[in-house]
């Protein structure tokens, strides 16, 4: 049985972890916030201090970062995994990160002798815990096949979507559209309700129509029972965002659309949503602040 380090374990590494354990791989974790790790540790992962020390004996080494920054950290800063993992390991990215930075990435580890894998993951925190992701995966077929038993105890689907690189782009374009679904979704939520119309029935007429999708039936739901408990953090989608606008252009693609969502985005971070599931973007078209943190009324 292969060695597994996994790095970062925010709400979907945590749940990745969990899955793992199920399978018995032999898994070792690291999280900057070491407090984060203690439920893996209590199901039989090992805890290190660092990402070195994490990837030393591993076969395979997933990191799952927030952005581009995190990522970098993880794998070239002080104590970075790349320079101290098995130079005949498979390295993959799950996190949600550029393709230049992919690119980059990629170019340190080949020189290492290392392979990279790039395979971001749709789904939320219900479908990391559940193991039902879906791995967007960029990079040597030859590596994911060695990879794929691991991937797929985490997930119901692995999808070889081309070199490396191509991974992450797909995720951005993935991203990209719930963005703007969610914020057409946001504005036309707090147009019924500041109309009159029945919600339930106008919701129901919606998403049972042309409309509707899997998105905007799970979003309406969190939006019209304000309970905004993080499946996917209201900030890391505005970066997506962001991430898809940049990946773009290198196409030379404006992507005009994103502009509204990522207005939207921050504009609900400006009024402390931040922290929130990406549903909390209804709530700037709302009147009053009766609402604290997870949408629960406050006293």
């Amino acid at each position: 049985m292969e060695k597994i380090a996994l790095l970062g374990l925010g709400t979907m590494g945590s749940g990745m972890g969990q899955n793992l354990l199920k399978t018995n791989f032999s898994l070792t974790v690291y999280n900057r916030t070491a407090s984060k790790a203690q439920l893996l540790h209590s199901r039989g992962a090992k805890v290190a201090g660092s990402p070195a020390e994490a990837v030393q004996e591993a076969d395979v080494v997933l990191s799952m970062l927030a952005d581009d920054e995190a990522s970098r950290a993880i794998w070239l800063g002080e104590n970075g995994a790349l320079q101290a993992s098995k130079k005949a390991s498979v390295l993959i990215e799950c996190g949600t990160v550029t393709p230049a930075w992919i690119e980059e990435l990629f170019s340190a580890a080949s020189k290492r002798g290392s392979a990279l894998l790039d395979a971001p993951v749709t789904g939320s925190r219900t479908q990391a815990e559940a193991g039902e992701l879906t791995f967007l995966v960029g990079g040597s077929e030859a590596e994911l096949e060695r990879a794929r038993p691991i991937l797929e105890a985490m997930g119901k689907k692995v999808v070889h979507v081309g070199p490396s690189g191509s991974g992450s782009r797909l995720k951005l374009i993935n991203n990209f559209l719930c963005g703007v679904q969610l914020a057409s979704l946001a504005e036309a939520i707090g147009w019924i309700e500041r109309s009159g119309l029945n919600q339930e029935v106008a919701i129901e007429a919606l998403c049972t129509g042309a409309p509707g999708s899997p998105m905007l039936k799970t979003m309406s739901q969190r939006m019209l029972s304000r309970d905004y408990r993080v499946n996917f953090l209201l900030r890391l989608l505005e970066k997506d965002l962001r991430y898809a606008q940049k990946d773009a252009q290198r196409s030379d693609i404006p992507l005009h659309t994103a502009e509204v969502p990522i207005q939207l985005l921050k504009q609900a971070r400006n009024l402390g949503f931040g922290e929130e599931d990406m549903s909390s973007v209804i709530e700037q078209f709302r009147s009053g602040r009766e609402f604290g943190s997870h949408g629960m009324r406050s006293s």
